[in-house]
């Protein structure tokens, strides 16, 4: 559903701990949650140690019934500041019943979903504002939730959740969706992130098809332009906390934008700790996305931290030009939008007619100029020639700046077909996953 995804990491590992029994196997590898606090149960933490992060110890599971164990996390835990963000000592998440997210959505109600996908549904739901108890629906004081609900016989959804609970609770940056808790009782795995309420970057920026009744207004090249730079923090974050984290499966599906269109990265479930003691890279099976994966990751699962930079290139051509990054209902030769768009990334005069058409021209040639040549740096075939997210993030900046600062040029000459047709090009295929949450597929 929706992008073709490929490759598992270490399935084998996750097979036979399955095979020997799901929940116990697992529990082996938790840490011990610490004493249940009677007098602030409905505001339940976990605490994860550092070494969660590297996938060394792990929540485990709940028996159904029971209230949940509260961990109080340290008032004295230090956190590093990393461009605006914070990497936790410990993370600090809510550990719910299933019964409290049961409620929450409404019994799981048909018309909360707000997604589907190979590894389960997400539903909207509802939680005091204050002590993040269930609410059957919206009401004074209470916020609206994201619950990723895994399918129990999907092994790499078990794989997933708990790399999300590793990585998304102890990292904080206003570029990053939040995890705000997560519920493993018996064969459930849960997680619940802030809602994101306009979706996701996808929603918005590609075209519908012209059967669809959603007909959304393209965004401007302002909004795509901060939308890209919050994107960029965020991934620079990940790349400068102290693990390098590699994020590996950057796309428009998992920039999520709240009200205000403030871009947050979402779907941490095939992250990884980057390379250590000297190495420039980490080897690992062949994980993401068509299209968007680096070529040199592709070919050897060489995993680089600048390959997540690639991967952003993908996205701001997206940005650029309204398409997806792959699409087989156009042309042959235009299917693969990176291969087919570069030829016209580097020539100035061509760059007109592969900008959105539905922007009629509003943006500063100049900005866009910019932003091609960028776009072009983090694509290199070489991943030692392309820029690291901070120098990304300091050109994108610039270019705001300059977009600011001119006025918007239309250019003169009248648009044209890519292939020198008379046709239009055809529209791009309608994503089976629309919704305003992570990642489920």
């Amino acid at each position: 559903m929706g992008n073709c995804c490929f490759g598992s990491d270490d399935v084998g590992a996750v097979k036979a701990m399955a095979q020997a029994h799901p929940q116990v196997a697992m529990a082996k590898r938790v840490m011990a949650a610490g004493s249940s606090n009677k007098n602030n149960a409905s505001a339940a933490a976990v605490t994860v140690s550092p070494a969660a992060a590297a996938g060394q110890q792990m929540p485990g599971p709940r028996s159904g019934g029971r209230s949940p164990a509260t961990t109080s996390t340290s008032s004295t835990s230090s956190t590093a500041a990393r461009g605006g963000g914070r990497i936790l000592e410990v993370a600090n998440l809510r550990v719910f019943t299933f019964a409290e997210l049961r409620a929450a959505t409404r019994n799981f109600k048909a018309d909360t979903v707000v997604g589907e996908g190979g590894f389960g549904r997400v539903y909207k739901g509802w939680v005091d504002e204050r002590t993040m108890s269930p609410c059957p629906g919206p009401a004074r004081n209470t916020m609206p939730v994201a619950v990723k609900k895994l399918n129990p016989e999907s092994l790499q959804g078990l794989r997933e959740w708990q790399t999300e609970v590793n990585f998304l609770g102890r990292l904080s940056h206003p570029n990053l969706v939040r995890l705000l808790g997560y519920c493993w009782e018996e064969k459930e795995l849960l997680l619940v992130y802030e809602y994101m309420g306009k979706g996701s970057l996808e929603k918005h920026l590609f075209r519908s098809e012209p059967s669809s009744r959603s007909k959304s207004q393209p965004l401007p090249w302002s909004l795509r332009l901060r939308i890209a730079m919050g994107a960029a923090r965020g991934l620079a974050f990940l790349h400068s906390s102290e693990k390098h984290v590699i994020y590996r499966d950057f796309k428009a599906s998992n920039i999520l934008l709240d009200e205000l269109f403030h871009a947050k990265l979402s779907d941490f479930g095939l992250a990884k700790d980057g390379p250590a003691g000297g190495s420039s890279h980490v080897t690992t099976r062949v994980m993401g996305t068509y299209g968007y994966a680096a070529p040199e990751y592709v070919a050897t699962g060489h995993l680089y931290v600048k390959s997540d930079v690639y991967g952003f290139g993908v996205v701001l051509v997206e940005i650029l030009t309204g398409l997806r990054a792959l699409d087989t209902d156009r042309p042959a030769a235009q299917h693969s939008l990176v291969d087919w768009a570069k030829p016209f990334l580097a020539d100035r005069k061509k760059l007109p007619r592969l900008i959105d058409p539905r922007l009629e021209g509003q943006y500063p040639s100049r900005a866009a100029q910019r932003a091609a040549q960028l776009a072009l740096r983090c694509l290199a075939a070489d991943y030692n020639n392309r820029p690291s997210m901070r120098e990304v993030v300091a050109v994108l900046e610039d270019i705001d700046s300059m977009s600011a600062s001119s006025s918007s040029t239309s250019w003169s000459r009248s648009r044209l077909p890519l292939d020198g047709s008379a046709s239009p090009r055809p529209p791009a295929a309608r994503s089976s996953i629309d919704w305003a949450g992570p990642r489920v597929s």
